[in-house]
């Protein structure tokens, strides 16, 4: 058997995500599967961990939480890194429970696999016997992993279907709220600055991104926040031969005429 696997780029199907992690996962694969947006980490075909740089890891989760200092999860690494057993010396050392860290990593391998597994036309690898430092905690079925990813993709589409919201800088609007605004969502909103990204404000908050995505979509279901998008490459100008150049036009929605249509339909 060859060290690596690539699985060719394609339509990514609706009921699974990445093909290639059920064929692993049938085979009881161990090692690293390497998507665009993240590593999904096996173990006798079932996923153990999960890293993206779209969401704070589980350091971030656990130290900004407050469940452990920040000298506390580098004391771990520095003893336990080398040996892949970061996670058990955290619970062996007292420096975490082994509820509350099970319920971190599970929240941080959901969290991560989210974004490794979203449609790309980039191909996966996967390195057989790589493991990661963190050591195993709760192994999850892949079977799991995928349906909880596609609910929080039809979540996220219900909520509002602009998927820029998600990877954009995000700007704060000048509309009003007609809808009442939770504490959470105002710690989210106080953060949108023109700069920050989603990914940016779950990494200050510590908080889960994609329940950071939830919040952010809902406020802009809500007309309080909107994406900051990019300039056309091109704009309407006329060249030395008299001809002109259009604006690209891409697939990204009207974010004002989906704000006509939900307040068409909240009129109804």
């Amino acid at each position: 058997m060859s060290p690596t696997v690539a699985d060719r780029p394609g339509t990514p199907e609706r009921a699974a995500p990445s093909p290639m992690l059920q064929r692993l996962a049938a085979e009881r694969a161990t090692g690293a599967l390497m998507r665009d947006r993240g590593t999904l980490y096996l173990a006798d075909g079932q996923v153990v961990h999960a890293e993206s740089p779209a969401t704070p890891g589980i350091d971030v989760l656990l130290t900004t939480g407050g469940a452990l200092r920040s000298e506390g999860w580098w004391d771990a690494v520095a003893q336990a890194g080398a040996g892949q057993r970061v996670a058990r010396y955290l619970v062996d050392s007292g420096r975490v429970p082994g509820g509350a860290l099970e319920l971190c990593h599970l929240g941080a391998l959901y969290d991560a696999a989210f974004f490794a597994l979203a449609p790309t036309h980039t191909p996966a690898r996967f390195r057989y016997g790589v493991s990661h430092w963190i050591g195993t905690v709760r192994p999850v079925p892949v079977h799991a992993v995928q349906r909880e990813t596609l609910r929080r993709r039809e979540l996220l589409d219900r909520i509002w279907p602009d998927a820029l919201t998600d990877s954009a800088p995000l700007a704060p609007t000048a509309h009003a709220a007609d809808a009442p605004v939770t504490a959470r969502q105002r710690h989210v909103l106080a953060l949108v600055d023109g700069e920050r990204t989603a990914t940016d404000i779950a990494r200050h908050l510590g908080r889960s991104a994609f329940h950071t995505l939830v919040d952010l979509r809902r406020l802009a279901a809500a007309g309080l926040v909107e994406a900051v998008r990019p300039a056309a490459s091109g704009s309407a100008s006329a060249s030395g031969h008299g001809r002109i150049t259009l604006p690209e036009v891409t697939n990204d929605p009207d974010v004002a005429l989906l704000r006509r249509l939900r307040d068409a339909l909240e009129a109804l």
